[in-house]
Order: C-alpha cells, then sequence, then structure tokens
C-alpha cells in the first residue's frame, strides 16, 4: 500500500482548452445550511494551486471547497458593502487609549447618535490604559462605514475596522407600547 499523498504534494493536472474558457458565475443554488450544495470547476495555474494548498493546511480547512466558499463568501460580502445600500450586520472593532481625554465619553456619544444601527458592545481592557472595543452593527453598509469612520477618527483611537456580513440579525423586540 502507497503512502497517501497529501493536497500540497498533489500534481496540478493538465487542463484542457474547453474547460480552462468556462467562465464562472456565482451558484445562487446552494443552500449550505441544508446540506445542499452545487458542483462547480475552478482552474488555477500550478504556483496559485500550491498557495490555495499552503493556506488549506494554515488554516486547518477541511478541504480545498471549504477554502475557496469562505473566499468566496468574504468576497461577496465585500462587493455588497462597497454597493452600499445592502443592509449588513457586522462589527467595528477599536483599540483605543482610555486616557485620552474624554475619548470614552466620546466613543460612546457617536454610538448614542446612531442607535437605530448600534446594537451592542463589548469592552476589554487589556492593560491600564488600552481597551479593545466591538461594536455590533447592523444596518446600510455605507451608514455602517460612515460610523466606523467617525469612531475611528477620534484622537486615541490607536486603530482598528469595520467587517461587515452578508448576513442579518432577527428582529429585536420592542416593547408592546413603543409598537
Amino acid at each position: 500500500m502507497s503512502p497517501r499523498k497529501t493536497p500540497a504534494a498533489k500534481k496540478a493536472r493538465p487542463v484542457k482548452p474547453a474547460q480552462a474558457a468556462m467562465p464562472l458565475a456565482p451558484d445562487t443554488g446552494a443552500d449550505t445550511a441544508s446540506g445542499k450544495v452545487s458542483r462547480i470547476s475552478l482552474s488555477l495555474p500550478a504556483p496559485l494551486l500550491e498557495q490555495l494548498d499552503e493556506m488549506v493546511a494554515a488554516r486547518g480547512c477541511a478541504s480545498r471547497s471549504q477554502a475557496v466558499t469562505d473566499m468566496v463568501s468574504a468576497s461577496l460580502a465585500e462587493h455588497k458593502r462597497v454597493l452600499g445600500n445592502e443592509v449588513m450586520t457586522g462589527t467595528i472593532m477599536l483599540h483605543y487609549d482610555r486616557t485620552v481625554r474624554s475619548l470614552p465619553k466620546q466613543l460612546a456619544d457617536i454610538q448614542y447618535a446612531y442607535l437605530d444601527e448600534v446594537i451592542s458592545s463589548l469592552h476589554v481592557h487589556l492593560s491600564h490604559d488600552q481597551v479593545m472595543e466591538v461594536i455590533l452593527v447592523q444596518g446600510e453598509a455605507r451608514q455602517l462605514q460612515k460610523i466606523a469612520d467617525e469612531l475611528l477618527a477620534q484622537r486615541g483611537v490607536i486603530t482598528g475596522g469595520l467587517r461587515l456580513l452578508a448576513a442579518l440579525m432577527p428582529p429585536i423586540q420592542m416593547p408592546r407600547e413603543a409598537r
């Protein structure tokens, strides 16, 4: 019995000209929640395939398909973010110096100004003066980017960013009196 080859050890198969010319289109028929997926064929240059296999191994993905699915999902979410009016869910991550005068209050005031989009926040005290804050948001991508930009522009914010998902949270219950 011969030893089994790992994905990184596999050589790229020669591609037939007809396969190389086949365009890839987004598959809207896949239903990953129910386990239904559609199979596509993908042709890659050998160096790119080697890099993909290295990434699959480094990330611990179960397969190339899982890695490609993750990349396509991330790319589609970014595409929707760029379009701007798609309602999306995401996080704004901030790393800031809490000792900068009135910065925590300024960050809270900005969040209060966008109550329709800001769902929740979590503070983690990294050290005596360093804080990481993760803010859960939902709304139009363009508006979420505006909120992130406003928060990141505050003096004392060290770094941060907006990460969006092409998904929505279930509606939050309103008190009967407010309906």
